[in-house]
């Protein structure tokens, strides 16, 4: 919901800090609003960039420091009629708010939004405090993600493998003096269900008042051309309820699919004279959105007694069974209040780029402000949205459960209007032995119970992954085997997260590492701080992965030369991923990497955008896996050996509901000295939905093969289904790859 028609009155905040609660700050630094105090601090001690070297360290001081915001104003001259407010979407994480000495309201939370009517406390000369209390923990130490467990804040921030820790407080969202007028609109909600054949909608608009005796109200609701297809009109009270009925709605569509038609509601509060006071708008898509059982999943399980099957992760739109591809998105900023709707357009356009249809929310990250699910409703992508738990085991006390309770209502009702809202998700791994946490788990019992209260007809998972669904591989490499074999053996209902590791572009690198340490790569230095090292405990390189490197293609000679490569390898993980997955369609629904962009100057890590918005070349590569119609391949390894047969299938995958001629496909293999021609396929007519398997190509490999060779697969007419694959041969006579694949 967005007001109109309010003022809004700027104020000029500052903030201090203090060791004790009630201990006044010896002096205030200029605070921008929203940010968050950190930055503030920052700013004024003149701190270096912190996502450059180890200059994040200098900002473990004020995890337990006590914060103080104030503002002065003078007395607005409110006409008659009017009232000021204190209105704020986010305050990060427990507060307490004081006019004028008086403490008016204190709270824990950081997504549930802020309105007080300051407007019986107003004196001539006005201060306005907001006292912030010190990272929330649920024990002193170890200083890692457990702290969080008895919080509603987001964990990433207390340390992850691809986020430092730097634990944000401050005012991090929208936060104004409004100027209303007595009779104003305190919450707006249009609801609607639509009928099994989706040709019409039984809408309820549901309308909260601080009514006026002799207002009106007019609802109007226009389709997406702007035309108006409905309207109300009656006496204002404090709660209004109004039904309708609309014939033939436009449909909400993801972008692949279709148009995301949006209409366009506005509830306005008017005088007897016609006087607009106060106005609401809003906008609504028309889907219907449901999880439904995966193809052949009630087969499972096929003994007796009869147990649960795998849950249903197959997304219904409209009636339609569409493949889920996609990403994990995190908030992309260490510092939630600086996120813009700019950085959320720009970042949009890439997964809308990328071919993406479905974003997954991950729970240890924030709620994203409104601009993102409102840009997510007009670009036509899904959101998976998980609440702020993960990879924790999160109490079952009062205390903590009546902190979710008004925490995940208030997400709710915020996000529940939203067409792009497909799945609710209690949160990440949490059904885990490092977690702990089960179905019986107070917290997720709760969530489910609000989802169903608040928002009935969105699907309801209790974390990721549950029986069925897969998380990893997440290097190229695990045990022995590449993740080309082991795709080849998985069978899931959906792949929710999986993630191959890349080295960020150079561009990214010189600005996190020191100039001396950018070559060649070293632990214990700003490398690993930048999680190249050590983000895993049972993989210590992990993410640079340099024993992997070496091991397909030698010790690197120069920088350039080792981002090449292992961006390489990325792409050709990434790319074997999202191919096998929608070849395992129908049964598989879904295939979601780990993960989208970075928060910082990451040096390695599983991200396709590197900080800010830049894409890596496996970005191109997935946005290539994922057409809605592309030729692909299937093969059983990515390093061969010279004088070998090399084999590999032909499929054409194809997620467009609509019946298309066959390809005529002509597949080449290709060495910097020669192309030579295999064979042609002329594939079956291509069904809605469903992929096409082709023959086996096979091509005995010549005994002084090149060190690269690549397969590539032309498609007559149709040069935007074209695909192709490389590969690394090595001489027969050389036992390791290590040795046999020469630098190149």
């Amino acid at each position: 919901m967005k007001v109109h028609d309010r003022i809004t009155i700027p104020v000029r905040w500052e903030v201090g800090c203090s060791a004790q609660a009630e201990t006044s700050p010896a002096e205030f630094v200029p605070a921008q609003v929203p940010g968050a105090v950190q930055l503030d601090f920052a700013r004024a001690l003149h701190y270096p960039d912190y996502g450059s070297g180890e200059n994040f360290r200098r900002f473990e001081w004020m995890e337990d420091r006590h914060y103080l915001y104030r503002a002065f104003f003078p007395h607005p001259g409110l006409e008659p009629g009017q009232r000021l407010w204190f209105v704020s979407k986010g305050i990060d994480y427990a507060f307490r708010i004081s006019l004028n000495g008086r403490c008016l309201y204190a709270r824990e939370g950081m997504f549930a939004p802020v309105e007080i009517d300051l407007t019986e406390c107003l004196m001539e000369e006005n201060r306005l405090e907001i006292a912030i209390s010190p990272v929330p923990k649920l024990h002193p130490a170890p200083a890692d993600r457990s702290q969080a467990a008895g919080a509603v804040k987001p964990p990433v921030s207390y340390g992850w493998d691809w986020h430092p820790r730097l634990i944000p407080l401050g005012i991090w969202d929208d936060t104004v003096l409004e100027v209303r007028h007595a009779a104003s609109i305190r919450d707006v909600h249009v609801g609607y269900v639509l009928s099994e054949d989706l040709q019409q909608a039984e809408l309820t608009l549901r309308a909260q008042t601080s009514a006026v005796e002799g207002l009106r109200y007019r609802w109007t609701l226009r389709d997406p051309d702007g035309a108006g297809v409905l309207y109300r009109e009656g006496e204002l009270e404090r709660e209004v309820e109004i039904g309708a009925v609309l014939e033939s709605p436009r449909l909400w569509w993801t972008h692949d699919h279709g148009a995301p038609e949006l209409y366009e509601s506005e509830f306005v509060i008017r005088s007897a004279a016609g006087e607009v006071l106060d106005r609401a708008v809003s906008h609504i898509g028309f889907r219907r959105i449901r999880l439904v059982m995966n193809e052949g999943a009630w087969d499972e399980p096929r003994d007796f007694p009869k147990g649960p099957s795998v849950d249903p992760i197959q997304l219904e739109l409209n009636g339609r069974r569409v493949f889920a591809k996609g990403t994990n998105w995190v908030n992309p900023e260490i510092f939630p209040g600086t996120i813009t709707e700019k950085r959320y357009d720009e970042l949009l356009d890439l997964a809308l780029e990328a071919n993406f249809n479905l974003l997954r929310v991950w729970g240890g990250g924030i709620v994203n402000k409104d601009s993102f699910y409102d840009l997510c409703d007009r670009k036509g992508l899904m959101v998976w949205q998980e609440f702020p738990l993960a990879c924790n085991d999160y109490p079952d006390d009062d205390r903590y459960l009546a902190v979710l309770e008004r925490e995940a209502e208030a997400i709710i009702r915020r996000l529940r209007k939203h067409p792009c809202l497909a799945i609710w998700c209690g949160g990440n791994e949490l059904f885990n032995n490092w977690s702990g946490m089960t179905r019986q788990s107070w917290a997720l019992r709760l969530l489910d119970a609000l989802c169903y209260r608040h928002d009935r007809h969105t699907p309801f998972l209790p974390t990721s992954p549950i029986y069925g669904m897969g998380h990893g591989n997440y290097v190229f490499k695990w045990e022995g085997r590449e993740v080309l074999e082991t795709m080849l053996e998985s069978r899931n209902t959906a792949y929710t997260e999986f993630g191959m590791p890349g080295i960020s572009p150079r561009s990214v690198l010189e600005r996190a590492l020191p100039a001396e340490e950018l070559f060649p790569p070293r632990e214990h230095s700003s490398w690993q701080s930048h999680h190249a090292y050590h983000a895993w405990d049972a993989l210590p390189d992990t993410w640079l992965c340099m024993g992997l490197l070496e091991e397909y293609f030698g010790a690197a000679d120069t920088l350039d030369q080792l981002i090449e490569r292992s961006q390489t390898l990325q792409c050709v993980g990434y790319k074997t991923i999202y191919e096998e997955a929608r070849r395992q369609k129908p049964y598989c629904s879904m295939a979601l990497n780990w993960c989208f962009n970075d928060v910082w100057p990451v040096a390695a890590n599983n991200s396709l955008i590197a900080y800010p918005a830049e894409p890596k070349p496996a970005f191109r590569a997935v946005a290539a896996s994922c057409r809605p119609v592309c030729t692909s391949a299937r093969f059983r390894k990515f390093v061969w050996t010279a004088g070998e047969m090399f084999e590999a299938e032909l499929w054409v995958l194809n997620d467009r509901f609509a019946e298309a001629p066959g390809l005529k496909v002509k597949v080449w293999l290709e060495t910097p000295a020669e192309s030579t021609f295999l064979l042609e396929w002329n594939s079956p007519q291509l069904k809605p939905n469903a992929n096409v398997a082709g023959p086996t190509v096979r091509f005995a490999l010549s005994e002084d093969a090149p060190p690269r060779f690549v397969l590539r697969l032309e498609a007559e007419h149709f040069p935007e289904y074209d695909s192709e694959y490389l590969f690394l041969a090595r001489p027969k006579e050389t036992e390791s790859p290590r040795t046999a694949v020469m630098n190149v």
